[in-house]
């Protein structure tokens, strides 16, 4: 299959179930940054964990996932046409 010119080497399910696996394991990386909890910021609210986090950022973290994944699967696909 090939996308914007460039031969994957895969078809066009795999290459987005490669991708999607990227991306989730980027999301796990991505997901720490930033975050502070109720304890650290010593705002503690009545019911709620000390550990939870205060403001996520999720949105953002999502967007810095994507552009991560895409450069990760780019050098995949580069790293493929390299060796094939």
């Amino acid at each position: 299959m090939k996308l914007f010119g460039i031969d994957l080497h895969m078809s066009g399910p795999m290459a987005v179930a490669v991708f999607f696996t990227i991306w989730w394991i980027v999301l796990f990386v991505t997901l720490p940054f930033g975050v502070r909890s109720l304890h650290e910021t010593g705002e503690p609210l009545e019911g709620a964990d000390p550990g939870a986090p205060v403001a996520p950022q999720l949105a953002k973290k999502a967007l810095w996932t994507t552009g991560l994944a895409i450069l990760v699967f780019a050098g995949l696909v580069a790293f493929m046409n390299l060796t094939a």
